[in-house]
C-alpha cells in the first residue's frame, strides 16, 4: 500500500508518460524515472512496456540508485537502459527525474553537425557518442546498458555550455552568466539535456512538470530550429552556417527566459493532462479524477 503523497507522485508520474507520448516524445520504447522523495537512494521505474500503457503502480518499479537493482523481488522487468537512470541520479543529487526517448525531431541533430540551440534550454546541447567508450569486443549498439555507460553519459551532462557566435565558440563553465560546476556535483548539472548520438536524447529536471515542459518543448524548439535553418537556405540560396541569418539567443538570455518560463508550466500541464485523460488509449487508476 503506498501513501497518498506517494500515490499523488505516481500518478503525475503515469500523466508524464501518457502527455509525453501524446506528444511525440517517447514512443513504443523510452521511459522515465522520479527519485523516491520518502527515500531518495532508491527511484521509481516503469516496466519494461511502451509509454502509453503504463496505467498503475502494477506497471512502476521501485529500484535502487546505487546498482538500478530492484529493492524487492516482485518488480516488474526494469528497460535494458535503466543505468541511464540510476548513473544520472547518483552523479547529480539535485536532479530527481530521468528522461530517455527518440522523437526523430533530436535524433536528426545527434547525427549531424548542426548544433542543437533550443531557446529555453541551453546555448548549445552537446552529444554523447557511446561508441567513443565501447570495448573493440563490446557489441557496437547505441544501447547504454552497463553502469560504465551510464556513467560516461552522466560525465557529459557537466561538459561547459558553450556558445558560438558565428565566429567563434566559448566555454561558459567560467563565465559569470553560467556557475561553474562543483566538484562534489552537489547541485544540478550544466545541462539539463544532451543527445545520444544516432540514438535519441537523455535529460535531467528537478520534477516531473518541469521534465514534461522541458522535454515537449524540446522537441518543438528542435523543430522550429530545423525550419529556420530551411527557411533561411530557401531565401538565400545558400546553406546557413554558423548563426548567420539565425536569431538565437544569448547565454544571459537563455537563462533569463527559463527563470521567467518555470512559474507558468502548470498551464500547460493542465491542458496536456487534459488532453490524455479524455484519450481511450491513455488509462491512469491512480488519477483521482476518475
Amino acid at each position: 500500500m503506498v501513501s497518498t503523497n506517494l500515490t499523488e507522485l505516481l500518478a503525475t508520474y503515469i500523466h508524464a508518460l501518457h502527455i509525453l507520448h501524446f506528444h511525440g516524445v517517447l514512443d513504443g520504447y523510452g521511459h522515465l524515472s522520479v527519485r523516491n522523495p520518502n527515500n531518495p537512494p532508491t527511484f521509481f521505474l516503469m516496466g519494461r512496456l511502451a509509454p502509453a500503457l503504463v496505467s498503475g503502480p502494477d506497471d512502476i518499479g521501485e529500484f535502487r540508485v546505487s546498482d538500478a537493482e530492484p529493492v524487492a523481488p516482485g518488480m516488474p522487468e526494469p528497460p535494458i537502459e535503466r543505468y541511464i537512470h540510476s548513473e544520472l541520479l547518483k552523479r547529480y543529487p539535485a536532479a530527481n527525474v530521468v528522461l530517455h526517448g527518440h522523437p526523430p525531431e533530436l535524433i536528426s541533430y545527434s547525427v549531424s553537425d548542426v548544433p542543437l540551440r533550443p531557446w529555453i534550454l541551453d546555448t548549445e546541447v552537446p552529444v554523447f557518442d557511446i561508441f567513443k567508450y565501447l570495448d573493440p569486443i563490446d557489441p557496437q549498439t547505441v544501447l547504454v546498458n552497463t553502469p560504465r555507460l551510464g556513467s560516461a553519459l552522466a560525465a557529459v551532462f557537466d561538459s561547459c555550455p558553450v556558445y558560438s557566435d558565428g565566429n567563434a565558440t566559448t566555454e561558459y563553465c567560467h563565465d559569470q552568466d553560467v556557475p561553474a560546476v562543483e566538484d562534489n556535483h552537489s547541485r544540478f548539472p550544466a545541462h539539463n539535456l544532451v543527445l545520444m548520438q544516432s540514438h535519441g536524447f537523455a535529460a535531467v529536471a528537478t520534477d516531473i512538470k518541469t521534465m514534461t515542459f522541458l522535454s515537449v518543448y524540446a522537441v518543438v524548439r528542435a523543430r522550429i530550429q530545423a525550419d529556420a535553418l530551411q527557411i533561411q537556405h530557401a531565401y538565400t540560396g545558400k546553406p546557413a552556417r554558423g548563426d548567420g541569418g539565425i536569431a538565437y539567443l544569448t547565454p544571459r538570455q537563455v537563462r533569463d527566459g527559463w527563470s521567467v518560463h518555470i512559474p507558468t508550466i502548470e498551464r500547460p500541464w493542465q491542458l496536456w493532462t487534459r488532453e490524455v485523460r479524455v484519450n481511450p488509449l491513455y488509462r491512469n487508476e491512480l488519477d483521482a479524477h476518475h
